[in-house]
């Protein structure tokens, strides 16, 4: 294929409903005048690149800043999609380990989320939640959803004062800081990243919550045996995991809860169509600019690997729609401080970032990927756990900050403000 046949081919396969110019190096202009989307070819090498494109072709090209990409970004990512779809699936994933031993883990942890606490501070919310929001209504402020959601899951584990909670893979703190606060918890963190480690000491201390609150560098399959809590919560900690470390992630699970004891699991999961979308070279985009190691399994596989160990499922929830909603208020707020980003991370890191966040938001609203909340629990001796007999506590309790418990949306809207 010449390559003035590939360009027309990209200019033809995106019109009508996308048009679609691309800019030579040299000044030529291939396509309509008035494009929705103009890709700029910086030199020969990036024409080189993407005569047989893919999704992972073109953000690897944009992130090596081979092509700029030219108009809204939702635009942007639909178009690289729709010429991605067009090359071979099953592309293998080269950077991909699956060791997942504590080293490797830790490693890869440390990739991704040792970047900057500065730079995730640009464009997370206020409690730096690293995870989707959940929405009330749709113009709720990414602040509200996200506290909303700390809140959604206090509720669903129906925390109390003077509870253990330990939050496995406790990033930024969010949650251990808002159930100490909020709900009168006792609360653990556990993370790998010692930037999010000196963060939440630093938190801890500010906000005078030493008595009740600790955060440790520890992996979770590391945690003393003999440590054993009322509720536990995991959020946006299942992806790293490894379908093969499943079993023993959940007997961790089991082995430190009480009886009677309930945990949250709240991850990303694949899709059954996972194949449709995210098999054109996204997967190696992702493993060497984003989250090496990183590996989704079917909620189904999750909840298999839950029940084996005798952790009795008793909610699911998806809320793959909110997921959307926060990536698009992370891209908006990523650009609004694209300067900033760029001084603290440099340029490759924006862009891999700003494209992975985008085509991440629009692989939730196709359905290629989703996110789950599970709520199980440890039965004791005699089959019972501490739950409600109906869901209708996630949405009408209110007891009060004074003996914690859930909070009503008018505290947290008066929280926001």
């Amino acid at each position: 294929m010449t390559a003035a046949t590939a360009l027309s081919s990209w200019v033809e396969h995106a019109a009508p409903a996308l048009p679609l110019a691309i800019e030579l190096w040299n000044g030529e202009h291939i396509g309509p005048v008035q494009p929705r989307v103009t890709i700029d070819l910086r030199s020969p090498a990036a024409l080189k690149q993407l005569l047989h494109p893919s999704v992972g072709k073109i953000a690897t090209a944009y992130v090596e800043g081979l092509i700029d990409i030219h108009g809204t970004l939702r635009d942007a990512v639909e178009l690289v999609l729709s010429l991605g779809q067009t090359s071979v699936a099953g592309v293998r994933r080269k950077w991909f380990s699956g060791r997942h031993s504590r080293h490797s883990d830790r490693k890869a942890i440390q990739f991704h989320y040792d970047v900057s606490n500065d730079f995730y501070g640009l464009w997370l919310d206020r409690n730096r939640v690293y995870s989707c929001g959940y929405f009330h209504n749709p113009d709720d402020t990414l602040d509200q959803a996200q506290e909303q959601k700390l809140d959604h899951i206090c509720r669903k584990l129906c925390l109390q004062r003077g509870e253990r909670l330990l939050d496995i893979g406790c990033g930024w703190g969010g949650m251990i800081l808002w159930a100490a606060q909020h709900y009168g918890a006792h609360c653990m963190g556990i993370t790998l990243s010692q930037q999010q480690h000196d963060y939440v000491r630093e938190q801890i201390r500010a906000r005078k919550l030493e008595d009740c609150c600790e955060v440790r560098l520890l992996d979770y399959r590391d945690l003393e045996p003999d440590l054993l809590f009322d509720k536990i919560s995991s959020i946006g900690m299942f992806e790293h995991v490894g379908r093969k470390n499943l079993p023993t992630y959940f007997d961790v699970i089991r082995r430190h809860l009480k009886p009677g004891g309930l945990v949250l699991n709240h991850g990303i999961s694949a899709s059954w169509m996972n194949g449709q979308g995210m098999n054109s070279g996204i997967n190696d985009f992702i493993d060497r600019y984003v989250f090496p190691d990183g590996e989704l399994v079917h909620v189904a596989e999750a909840q298999l690997e839950m029940g084996k160990l005798g952790l009795e499922i008793r909610d699911v929830e998806c809320l793959r729609p909110h997921y959307a909603k926060t990536l698009w208020q992370w891209v908006e707020r990523l650009d609004a401080h694209a300067d900033e980003a760029r001084r603290l991370v440099g340029e490759q890191a924006y862009r891999v970032w700003r494209v992975y966040m985008a085509g991440s938001a629009l692989s939730f609203e196709r359905g290629w990927i989703s996110l789950h909340q599970i709520l199980a629990g440890k039965p004791r001796e005699d089959g019972t756990l501490p739950l409600p007999l109906t869901r209708e506590h996630l949405y009408t309790s209110e007891p009060g900050l004074p003996t914690g418990g859930p909070r009503s949306e008018s505290m947290i809207a008066a929280h926001s403000a």
